[in-house]
C-alpha cells in the first residue's frame, strides 16, 4: 500500500520565501550594527558656562519702523459771510463836551440852607422832667401839677361822660374802659384808643377825652415833645 502526503504539509514547498523573509532581517541587522555609534564618557564636557561670551554676543540692532504721519484734514470751507445793507438810518448821539471855555461866565449857586427836622420825642407823663399843664394847675412844682391835672381830668370825663349808655346796651355790674391819647408838641389831644367791653362806649370814651382843653405842652430839657397819657374809666352800672 502506497503512503499518501498532505500537498500542504511540504516543507519544501514554501522554502524560498523563508529563505529571502531571513535575509532581509540579517541584512537589517548589520545594517544598524555598523551605523550604531558609541560616545566616550570621559570625552563629554558638562563644565559652567561662560557667561562673558553671552555678554560678547552681540545683539542685534532693530530698526524703529516710522509710521508715516497722518494726512492732513482737508481744508474747511470758507465762512460765507452776507453783508446785510441796513435800510434804517442810525442817529448819531453827539456828546458835548462839558469843559467850560473862559469866555463863558460861571453861575455861582447860592448856598442851600438845609432845614433840620425835629424828631417827635415822647417822653413818659410819670417821668418828663416839666409836664403839661392842664388850665387851672400852673401853681406848684412838677409833682404838685402832674397831681393836679390827673385830678382836673377825672372830674371832666366823670362829667362829661354818658353812664346811662351801658344801661341801655343791657351791660350790668363794674364796667372798665381804657383810655390812651397823647398831648403833643402844641398842647393839643392826638392819637385817641379806648377798649371796652361794647363799641359803642369805646365811642363815648373817645369822643370826651377830644373834649379835652388845650394845654401847656410838656418839655424835656427845655424842648416842647410828646407825653402819652393813659386813663382807665370805672362805673358801676345799677341793675
Amino acid at each position: 500500500m502506497e503512503p499518501k502526503k498532505n500537498p500542504n504539509a511540504d516543507v519544501s514547498r514554501n522554502g524560498s520565501v523563508y529563505f529571502a523573509v531571513g535575509l532581509v532581517l540579517m541584512l537589517f541587522v548589520t545594517y544598524s550594527t555598523i551605523n550604531y555609534k558609541t560616545y566616550d564618557k570621559s570625552n563629554i564636557d558638562i563644565g559652567m558656562v561662560d557667561m562673558d561670551a553671552l555678554d560678547e554676543e552681540e545683539i542685534p540692532i532693530t530698526e524703529q519702523i516710522q509710521t508715516p504721519p497722518p494726512p492732513p484734514p482737508p481744508p474747511a470751507a470758507p465762512e460765507v459771510i452776507e453783508v446785510v445793507e441796513d435800510e434804517e438810518e442810525i442817529e448819531e448821539t453827539v456828546i458835548e463836551s462839558t469843559e467850560t471855555s473862559e469866555e463863558e461866565e460861571i453861575v455861582e449857586i447860592e448856598e442851600v440852607e438845609v432845614e433840620e427836622v425835629e424828631e417827635d420825642i415822647e417822653v413818659p407823663f410819670a417821668v418828663i422832667e416839666n409836664v403839661p399843664v392842664f388850665p387851672g394847675c400852673e401853681a406848684g412844682n412838677n409833682d404838685a401839677k402832674r397831681a393836679c391835672m390827673s385830678e382836673k381830668i377825672t372830674a371832666f370825663v366823670q362829667k362829661k361822660f354818658n353812664t346811662d349808655l351801658a344801661g341801655d346796651l343791657g351791660l350790668t355790674g363794674r364796667q372798665r374802659i381804657s383810655v390812651v391819647f397823647k398831648i403833643d408838641k402844641t398842647g393839643s389831644i392826638v392819637g385817641v384808643r379806648s377798649r371796652a367791653p361794647h363799641p359803642s362806649l369805646e365811642k363815648e370814651a373817645e369822643r370826651v377825652i377830644n373834649l379835652l382843653p388845650k394845654m401847656k405842652p410838656g418839655k424835656q430839657r427845655g424842648k416842647a415833645v410828646i407825653v402819652p397819657y393813659s386813663l382807665p374809666i370805672l362805673f358801676q352800672v345799677q341793675d
